[in-house]
């Protein structure tokens, strides 16, 4: 049975060779894998700043400064997991339904093969493709949603489809069920008093940016898994949860977010879900600098994997 890991940076140098998430294999074939790095390059539902089709190429390229052990979580994640750079979902430009339905039966075969996909996105739009795909397999999803938006718009110009709706759509369509579920991190300007109250309306529970300095990261995750119980988890962390003070690259920035350094302790604390699946989303590195916001989206994704070694190093996985 093959096992993959990382090549060894003692014996080529870390700024060598085709670029693929912390170096790992480019591989295909799914023997022996217990996650892929997947990449979602798709931007056309974005609402203001354009360019998150680049955001899984830039994310690879920050990750090379990922090493095998975490000292954070005091795990080697290779001695618990195998797992390769799948590459990208297939999606086409402008076309957003299409695209869904390309990424949907791109990815449901990964998840049924029993491989957990670690999703780099593309603008928010494409996690209810990726919620659509995992729940082929799983279920009705209890998701965990770490953002400045909430993304329960009902339309946008009239249409049902774009990154501020995939949440609703999602809701609608049963693949997550919302009295699992919680949203983090809501802050920002609003077009109306009530807008947070739709996502309430739908069975979420939220958390805005204004209650969730109140919580250590300890407290915020009991808080997440007395709400979602032991239903598969998704994940998926919207880079504009954090203060654009350090995440500066992306679509819809809202100052007065958590620092990065919350927002790992955040992710870090999340050991013990039943975590089936994640995406990271709306990095556009044309708006950063010194690759902060791709190092910053690389790091959440190295996190998310590492609850994957621990899960499986303590026999929940």
């Amino acid at each position: 049975m093959p096992h993959y890991e990382p090549a060894d940076s003692f014996e080529t140098p870390r700024f060598t060779g085709v670029r693929t998430f912390m170096r790992l294999p480019h591989v295909t074939d799914l023997t022996g894998v217990d996650f892929a790095v997947i990449g979602t390059p798709f931007d056309t539902g974005a609402s203001y700043r354009v360019g998150a089709r680049f955001g899984p190429a830039a994310i690879r390229n920050a990750s090379a400064l990922q090493r095998p052990f975490n000292a954070a979580q005091k795990i080697r994640i290779f001695d618990h997991l195998s797992g390769v750079d799948y590459g990208d979902l297939p999606t086409v430009p402008g076309q957003i339904e299409e695209s869904y339905k390309r990424i949907v039966d791109a990815l449901t075969p990964i998840v049924r093969s029993g491989v957990t996909p670690i999703l780099l996105g593309g603008d928010h739009s494409v996690t209810l493709a990726h919620l659509r795909a995992v729940s082929n397999v799983h279920g009705p999803l209890a998701l965990v949603h770490f953002d400045s938006h909430s993304d329960t718009w009902d339309s946008y110009f009239g249409f049902k489809y774009n990154h501020g709706t995939p949440f609703k759509r999602a809701s609608e369509e049963g693949i997550l069920d919302p009295t699992h579920s919680i949203q983090i991190g809501m802050r920002g300007p609003l077009y109306d008093a009530e807008d947070l109250d739709v996502a309430r309306a739908l069975g979420f529970e939220v958390i805005d940016g204004y209650e969730l300095p109140q919580y250590s990261p300890a407290q915020l995750a009991q808080k997440i898994k007395a709400r979602v119980g032991d239903k598969p988890v998704f994940i998926t962390f919207d880079i504009d949860f954090v203060d654009p003070a350090f995440a500066p690259a992306t679509g819809t920035p809202e100052i007065g977010g958590p620092t990065s350094r919350e927002a790992l302790d955040y992710v870090r604390a999340l050991a013990g879900l039943n975590f089936v699946g994640c995406d990271v989303v709306e990095v556009l590195p044309a708006y950063d600098h010194a690759e902060v916001t791709a190092l910053l989206a690389a790091t959440v994704a190295y996190e998310l994997i590492t609850l994957l070694a621990l899960a499986k190093a303590g026999g929940k996985a």
